[in-house]
C-alpha cells in the first residue's frame, strides 16, 4: 500500500510587518533577499531567500509582538557566523550575540519590528 503525502515542503514563511515599504526596503538591502513578488493591495511581497522556501512579508495593522521564548521564526544557513554577524553589524543591523555548541554556531537577526531571524552555521 502507497502512503499518501499531503504535503510537499515549506513554501515560503510569512512575516508580519508594520510597514511593508519600510520592510521591503530593509530584507532588500541589509539582508540582500530579492522582491519576486508584490501585491500592493495585499500589502505582501514574497522575497527570494536563494533556496525553494521564500519569505512573504506581510503588513498588519496589529501590534508585533518580539517574545524569542515563544515566536516561530526562520533559520538561514550561514557558513561564516562570525563573518555574517559582524557583517550585518557594519551596516546598522540588531543582532544578538553568538552562541556556540559542539555542533553549531548561531545568532538572532532582528528586523525594524523586531521580528526574529536566525543564521546559523552548522561545524563540519
Amino acid at each position: 500500500m502507497t502512503e499518501k503525502k499531503f504535503l510537499q515542503g515549506i513554501d515560503t514563511v510569512i512575516i508580519r510587518v508594520s510597514d511593508i515599504n519600510l520592510s521591503k526596503k530593509w530584507y532588500s538591502e541589509k539582508l540582500g533577499l530579492t522582491p519576486i513578488w508584490d501585491d500592493s493591495n495585499l500589502k505582501l511581497v514574497v522575497m527570494d531567500t536563494g533556496s525553494p522556501t521564500s519569505l512573504t512579508l506581510w503588513q498588519t495593522e496589529e501590534k508585533i509582538h518580539r517574545n524569542k521564548n515563544t515566536a516561530s521564526y526562520p533559520i538561514f544557513r550561514t557558513l561564516d557566523a562570525k563573518a555574517s554577524r559582524n557583517g550585518l553589524l557594519n551596516i546598522g543591523v540588531d543582532v544578538s550575540e553568538i552562541i556556540e555548541d559542539e555542533v553549531v554556531k548561531f545568532f538572532q537577526i532582528y528586523d525594524p519590528d523586531g521580528n526574529i531571524l536566525e543564521a546559523c552555521e552548522v561545524h563540519q
